[in-house]
């Protein structure tokens, strides 16, 4: 079998390209000597530290010092209004690099874009220019992210959303690498589907920015509920959690047909108060209409989900026990 590997290292993490079945890029992710991992998720965040943007970085960092987080994942909308205009567009300094400052945030951030990313220069935040001008930030539009005890697959959710295409002198979008759409959007699944049954991982997460279950503002997702959704459930793949934004709040949603568990972060900067429309959701278990983020903290036989609100206050808890364990290959 024909395989080309490039290993690009740094004191955090290591690229790895493996071209064999799974297409998707794939990055090594060390973890605690204990085979523990814990980190950070947070989302529609870039405001330049307005919107109490501030405040929740302030919390990231104690909460992050706390659990000696391993990595940081952006679930998207990185950059308000409107992305980046170029890689030196001084909004990536003045809401990224000026903002999370704090010792314990110094870790990788894996981000995916969100649909306001997508209306500047999406392909700026993916350029490695970005790296050199702050080593934290790493952003491609579908990647993997391996561990010793979990796989997170990151899927670009953007380009699956039929009105961003319809009306383009409304919102510019910056499809470059994307269009044709369902040419794209069948390779995006296609990796995904490989990767996943390739997996022999003990927990899955995968991440995305666009809600697949929600009761705020922009609801369910119909393209990712009717394309992504039964992937993600079907039992033969074993996805645990699926991470989003793009709703400015925090939810926690579990399935009622499946294990997964669907976690809003969104709440990184401008939060969308009293915005609360309730369609067909499985079991709503949190709805908080405010600032704030999660944690995630996983053994090989533990995971446990933690919510905080602006002031780094404990909103709710969630935790799951496999009875037996993969071994990880």
């Amino acid at each position: 079998m024909h395989r080309r590997l490039f290993i690009v290292t740094s004191t955090i993490v290591s690229f790895l390209v493996i071209s064999s079945f799974a297409q998707l890029p794939q990055f090594e992710q060390p973890i605690k000597p204990d085979a523990s991992l814990s980190l950070l998720a947070i989302g529609d965040w870039g405001r330049k530290g307005t919107f109490n943007q501030s405040l929740v970085a302030k919390q990231m960092g104690r909460i992050g010092e706390e659990l000696g987080i391993d990595f940081v994942i952006s679930v998207g909308d990185n950059f308000y209004d409107a992305g980046l205009i170029d890689v030196y567009d001084k909004s990536f300094e003045e809401s990224f690099t000026n903002i999370y400052t704090a010792k314990s945030l110094q870790k990788q951030w894996y981000a995916v874009l969100g649909n306001h990313d997508y209306r500047g220069n999406a392909v700026a935040q993916l350029d490695p220019i970005l790296r050199d001008i702050d080593k934290r930030w790493l952003c491609l539009r579908s990647f993997m992210v391996n561990t010793d005890i979990a796989q997170f697959f990151f899927i670009d959710t953007t380009p699956f959303v039929k009105k961003y295409w319809k009306h383009p002198k409304k919102n510019h979008y910056d499809w470059r690498g994307v269009a044709p759409r369902k040419k794209y959007i069948s390779k995006v699944l296609k990796d995904l589907e490989i990767a996943l049954s390739e997996s022999t991982s003990i927990w899955k997460v995968v991440v995305g920015h666009h809600t697949i279950r929600s009761v705020s503002e922009h609801g369910d997702t119909d393209e990712l509920v009717d394309m992504l959704l039964p992937m993600l459930e079907a039992s033969n793949f074993g996805v645990d959690l699926y991470m989003n934004g793009h709703d400015h709040c925090l939810e926690h949603i579990s399935s009622d047909d499946s294990p997964i568990q669907f976690l809003t972060t969104g709440g990184g900067s401008k939060a969308w108060r009293g915005i609360f429309n309730p369609n067909k959701v499985d079991t709503l278990r949190l709805f908080y209409d405010g600032q704030g983020f999660i944690s995630l903290q996983l053994t090989k036989t533990d995971a446990k989900v933690v919510y905080y609100d602006v002031d780094g206050n404990v909103i709710h808890t969630w935790s799951r026990t496999k009875d037996c364990c993969h071994p990880y290959i």
